[in-house]
């Protein structure tokens, strides 16, 4: 079992799977550009606009541009996450893509590090989307500042992506995603201030949260949105790079178990 674990074996391999991956997405870029956008659009426009119109300003800000930081982190977090489920799993499972590149001089961590940077690039292009209407709809402080948020962004990508290649690693089917979805993405939606302010839970609450990436996340996110300086951004990079990097390791060995035993 241990063999499996041995440190990740990294080279510029990696880079023809990644553009594989960009070919292959090239070919339906707007019908999946539309499918990503359309439920955190929907979310922070009709939440924003309609529940925001009944809501006093939330943390010293309307609503809506509230809300819009939390949507960068979450649509940032699912792109990323729905990239090496359901499509690295059909690459790994169904249609043997994997089985295919590892027959020419590459290596399975050459694979899964080509996998990881897609999925964070991926992400990249749903959080510059969502960040594209923010600066069209002028919820911004300052459009300097929210440059920023554009390497939060693949931060962002790379932490998600992570975590998720270790549900891909041990996933017999499609349909045990739903568990990663039901206890672990839907409970960091709720709990680490997409919609409301993480201080409006329970104390208790408040500690679960404060341990959860997507509340790392939105804590360098948002201040940025309001023309700040985050606080303690180098405990939250930290934070995100571990669950990153040690979710890439776990998911290298899981895999390497599943595929080359």
């Amino acid at each position: 079992m241990a063999h499996y674990f041995h440190l990740p074996q990294l080279s510029l391999r990696f880079i023809p799977v990644w553009r594989r991956n960009y070919l292959v997405w090239r070919k339906l870029a707007i019908p999946s550009m539309l499918g990503n956008l359309a439920d955190p659009m929907l979310y922070m426009l009709g939440l924003g606009f309609g529940l925001g119109s009944l809501l006093p300003d939330v943390a010293g800000v309307p609503y809506i541009t509230f809300l819009a930081a939390g949507t960068i982190a979450y649509s940032t977090m699912n792109s990323a996450t729905f990239e090496v489920l359901y499509s690295g799993f059909s690459r790994m499972h169904v249609q043997k893509t994997w089985d295919a590149i590892m027959n020419t001089p590459m290596t399975l961590d050459d694979v899964m590090l080509g996998e990881l940077t897609w999925a964070a690039s991926k992400s990249l292009l749903s959080g510059i989307a969502i960040l594209l209407i923010i600066w069209v709809m002028g919820l911004q402080a300052s459009f300097w500042m929210t440059l920023w948020i554009i390497p939060v962004v693949i931060l962002i990508g790379f932490c998600f992506a992570g975590m998720g290649l270790v549900m891909n690693a041990i996933s017999p089917s499609y349909d045990f995603f739903l568990y990663y979805f039901t206890l672990v993405i839907t409970p960091m939606v709720l709990l680490c201030g997409v919609f409301y302010p993480v201080s409006q839970l329970p104390a208790w609450l408040q500690n679960v949260s404060s341990v959860l990436p997507l509340t790392h996340a939105i804590d360098l996110v948002r201040p940025l949105m309001l023309g700040t300086t985050p606080s303690h951004a180098w405990l939250h990079v930290l934070v995100m790079l571990a669950y990153g990097a040690v979710g890439f390791y776990l998911a290298l060995g899981l895999t390497r178990k599943r595929l080359l035993s």
